[in-house]
C-alpha cells in the first residue's frame, strides 16, 4: 500500500534537510568529456564533447530492425580506449517508443478502471478496447467513497489473462490523492501479469482520460523498451563503461536510463526533443525563432520565443492519443531529405513515406536529396544515377531533368514553410507556454530560422526566402549551426537532468500526498501553501540528487501553487491546497563547432 510514517511532519522536513545537506557531490560545470548518441529514423549520430568542443563525431545508417546495432556502430567510430577512461556522461535520444506507437508494433494492454460516477465511458471505450470499467469510488479529497469489488476485479483480470493479456493499467479517478484502488487491484492481479502499471505513477496532473491514454502507452511498450535498455547497458558493461547512461525525454530533459524502466512513455517523441535542445546549444538565438530539423525521413518544427522552446501544456499527443507527458511543442511532417518523389494527376507529391536512401545512393526512388544533387548543391553519391532518376519526373512535367529537380527542390521547400505557417497560426491563436512560463498576449514573431539536420545547408537559404514572403518580413534571418548536421547528438548530450514532483495536501484530513510517488503522511492543520512549496522543492532536490550526483543545486521552479478552503455549511474545515514543481529543461552548457 502507501507509506503513512508516523513521524512528525517537523522531524520529517528536518531529516530532508540533512540529508540533502550531507551528500556529497561533484560539480559538472560543461567541462566534462560527453558522449551525446541520437538514434534517429534515417541515421544515427554520435558526439563526443570534451570541455565545450566538438572533438569526434560520427554518423551511421539507421537499420529500425536493429537500432542497437546501428547505436554500437556510430560509438565504435569515434570511441578508444582513453576516450572511455574519460568520460564521465553518456545521454541517448531514441525514435524507439516513438516508433513502435506510430507503427502499432505494441502489446496489447488490459486496462481496468475505477471512475466513479459523472463520466462517460463511451469515449474511452471507443479509443481503448481492452477496457473494463470497475465498481468503487474515491472523491476528489482522497476519501473512499465505495471500495472495489474484489470478485469483480478478479473475473476481469481472469479474463484478459485468458485472451493472452499479461500487461495492465490500473487507474482510478483521483488516485493522485489516494491510490488506495490501483494498489489493491494490483494485489488482486498478483503475480500473474507481466507488468502493471499504475495511473498515480505517470503524473501528478488530475486529467483523468490524459491518465488512462499515458498509463495505456507505457504499458505498450513497456517490454520493448525494457529489452532495449537492457542492451544498452548490457553494451556499456562490455566496453567497460561504467559511467551514468542517460535517455532523452520528450520535454527536452535526461533521465537516467536505470530508472526510466518503470515509465518507459517518457521517452516518447525524444528525437525532436534532443533537436530542440541542440539549437540551445548551438545557435545562440535569443529571439523568437523557428527550429527546423530536416532528416531523411521526417522535418520536425519547433518554435521559441525570445529564445525558449515552446511547451505542449497539458501533455504531448501521439497517435490521437491525448497523454500526460510534458514535451516541447513540436511538429513532424513527412518531408525529408529521402522522401520518395513522385507524379500524381500531373502534380509533384513528396513523401511522406520514405522507401530507403536517394537513388544517388543506391535507393529505388528519385527524391529531394537527387534533386540537390542534380542542381549541384551538394556532392553526395553518384550524380547520374541521381539524373536517371529523375527522368521519368521530367518526361511526366513536360521538362528537362534540370528544371525538374529545381520544382522537385522548390516544392520540398514549399511544403516544410507551408507547415512553419500553419503552426505559426495555430499556436498565436491560443495562450503561448514556454518550458518556463505562460506567456500573456504574446504572439510569436521569428525573427531568426535556425536550421539543422543533412540538408539544411542547400535548403535553409530557399525556406527562409518562402518564410520571408509568407510573413511579410524582409529581416528574417537563416543561421545554421556548425555541425548542424549532428545537431540532435550535440543536445541530447548536453541536456540537463528534469523532474517533477507534486504535492497535495488536505489540511481538515492532516494528510500530504506526493502524487507521483503515491506516498501520504501526516501534517499540522496549520500547514500552509508555503510550508507545501518548500516540502516540494526539498522532496525534488532530494530526488534529483539521488539520480543525478553531477547537480550541485537543482534550479526548480513552482509550476503550480493555489488553494482553496474546505466548508461545510458556513463553516471552513480546512484547505486543499496543491502545488506542482519542476527542474527547469535547458542545456548545461554551450559548444564551440569542430574545426
Amino acid at each position: 500500500m502507501y507509506d503513512t510514517s508516523k513521524q512528525s511532519f517537523k522531524k520529517f522536513v528536518q531529516r530532508r534537510k540533512n540529508t540533502a545537506g550531507s551528500t556529497i557531490l561533484k560539480v559538472f560545470r560543461g567541462r566534462a568529456m560527453i558522449l551525446g548518441i541520437d538514434v534517429g529514423g534515417t541515421h544515427t549520430d554520435a558526439v563526443v564533447i570534451d570541455q565545450g568542443s566538438i572533438v569526434k563525431k560520427a554518423k551511421v545508417v539507421t537499420d529500425p530492425s536493429n537500432l542497437l546495432l546501428c547505436l554500437t556502430s556510430a560509438v565504435d567510430e569515434i570511441l578508444d580506449n582513453a576516450i572511455v577512461s574519460r568520460l564521465e556522461r553518456i545521454v541517448l535520444s531514441t525514435t524507439l517508443s516513438t516508433n513502435a506507437i506510430v507503427q502499432n508494433k505494441i502489446d496489447r494492454v488490459g486496462l481496468m478502471v475505477v471512475s466513479g460516477p459523472g463520466l462517460s465511458a463511451e469515449p474511452l471505450m471507443k479509443m481503448f478496447g481492452d477496457i473494463r470499467f470497475l465498481a468503487g469510488y474515491i472523491n476528489h479529497r482522497g476519501k473512499e467513497m465505495a471500495p472495489i469489488e474484489t470478485a469483480e476485479a478478479k473475473r476481469e483480470a481472469d479474463g484478459f489473462l485468458s485472451a493472452g493479456i499479461k500487461h495492465f493499467g490500473l487507474i482510478g479517478k483521483f488516485s493522485t490523492r489516494n491510490p488506495r484502488h490501483e494498489t489493491a487491484l494490483k494485489e488482486t492481479i498478483g503475480e500473474r501479469a507481466a507488468h502493471v502499471t499504475l495511473g498515480h505513477s505517470v503524473s501528478g496532473h488530475l486529467n483523468f482520460p490524459r491518465r488512462v491514454a499515458t498509463t495505456y502507452l507505457n504499458e505498450a511498450i513497456f517490454d520493448l523498451y525494457q529489452d532495449f535498455a537492457k542492451q544498452v547497458l548490457d553494451f556499456a558493461k562490455r566496453r567497460g563503461i561504467n559511467i551514468p547512461i542517460y535517455i532523452m525525454k520528450a520535454d527536452g530533459g535526461v533521465l537516467e536510463i536505470s530508472q526510466s524502466l518503470e515509465l518507459p512513455v517518457q521517452t516518447i517523441l525524444s528525437g525532436p526533443a534532443a533537436s530542440v535542445m541542440g539549437i540551445i546549444a548551438t545557435a545562440e538565438c535569443n529571439a523568437d525563432a523557428v527550429g527546423l530539423d530536416i532528416g531523411g525521413t521526417t522535418t520536425d518544427i519547433a518554435l521559441f520565443a525570445d529564445g525558449v522552446p515552446l511547451l505542449e501544456r497539458f501533455g504531448v499527443t501521439i497517435q490521437g492519443k491525448k497523454t500526460l507527458i510534458r514535451g516541447l511543442r513540436t511538429r513532424s511532417v513527412g518531408i525529408g531529405g529521402d522522401s520518395v518523389v513522385r507524379i500524381e494527376n500531373g502534380q509533384i507529391v513528396i513523401g511522406p513515406n520514405r522507401e530507403g536512401p536517394a537513388a544517388a545512393l543506391g535507393g529505388p526512388f528519385p527524391t529531394p536529396t537527387d534533386a540537390m544533387i542534380v542542381l549541384g548543391m551538394t556532392k553526395l553519391g553518384d550524380a547520374k544515377k541521381a539524373e536517371d532518376a529523375l527522368v521519368p519526373i521530367a518526361e511526366s512535367l513536360d521538362s528537362d531533368v534540370r528544371g525538374a529537380a529545381q520544382m522537385i527542390f522548390t516544392e520540398t521547400c514549399q511544403k516544410i514553410a507551408s507547415a512553419v505557417i500553419e503552426l505559426l497560426n495555430e499556436v498565436n491563436n491560443m495562450p503561448v507556454y514556454t518550458i518556463h512560463e505562460m506567456l500573456t498576449n504574446k504572439t510569436i514573431a521569428p525573427r531568426v530560422v535556425c536550421v539543422v539536420g543533412g540538408p539544411a545547408r542547400e535548403m535553409a537559404p530557399e525556406i527562409t526566402r518562402l518564410l520571408k514572403k509568407m510573413l511579410d518580413n524582409d529581416n528574417l534571418k537563416a543561421r545554421i549551426p556548425l555541425d548542424y548536421e549532428i545537431v540532435n547528438a550535440i543536445g541530447a548530450a548536453l541536456a540537463r537532468t528534469t523532474a517533477e514532483l507534486t504535492i497535495i495536501a488536505d489540511t481538515e484530513q492532516r494528510m500530504l500526498t506526493v502524487a507521483e510517488e503515491g506516498l501520504q503522511m501526516p501534517i499540522p492543520s496549520n500547514f500552509t501553501l508555503e510550508d507545501a512549496i518548500k516540502t516540494a522543492k526539498e522532496r525534488l532536490t532530494e530526488r534529483m540528487l539521488k539520480s543525478d550526483g553531477s547537480i550541485r543545486q537543482p534550479e526548480i521552479e513552482v509550476v503550480e501553487a493555489h488553494q482553496f478552503n474546505l466548508v461545510d455549511e458556513f463553516y471552513t474545515l480546512g484547505k486543499n491546497i496543491r502545488v506542482k514543481v519542476q527542474i527547469k529543461p535547458g542545456s548545461i552548457a554551450s559548444v564551440k563547432g569542430q574545426t
